[in-house]
């Protein structure tokens, strides 16, 4: 099997298993999971939800997300603060595109690839993570391979 084939089979069940780990948010409009690989290790992971010690309630009374909810991806990078493990030259995968703040903080963690499966309505931070030079894929889990 060819070197490329078994990299998107990787893909594909790293992403599926950010899906599931999305499962554990408490927001209701959308469900979004990250994890950050390195060495085909998961150094961290996160989903979308409101900052440690706050209510598990992602929307207000307008079914509006609250400005203080963390995405996925910066949960899981915020996370990586907190350990000993360093982020540099890790995938990132995600159930949604990166927005331009994550885009940000993925940038600057030194991540070097981010592999999505759902595009978000703004490309502006695909646009900053293809013009930082990391490597982004979109990928569809639905369509890919099943192992």
């Amino acid at each position: 099997m060819a070197s490329n084939d078994k990299q998107r089979k990787l893909d594909g069940r790293y992403l599926r298993m950010a899906h599931i780990w999305a499962e554990n948010s408490y927001c209701i409009r959308r469900k979004v999971g990250a994890l950050v690989v390195k060495d085909k290790m998961i150094i961290s992971d996160g989903y979308n939800g409101t900052p440690s010690g706050f209510e598990n309630v992602c929307e207000d009374e307008n079914n509006l997300t609250k400005s203080y909810v963390l995405h996925a991806e910066a949960n899981a990078i915020t996370k990586l603060a907190r350990s000993s493990n360093n982020s540099e030259g890790a995938t990132l995968y995600v159930t949604a595109s990166p927005c331009i703040e994550c885009a940000k903080l993925i940038i600057q963690a030194g991540i070097k690839r981010v592999v999505y499966g759902e595009k978000y309505r703004l490309d502006d931070g695909l646009r900053l993570l293809e013009r930082a030079g990391i490597e982004v894929i979109y990928l569809n889990v639905e369509t890919s391979e099943t192992p």
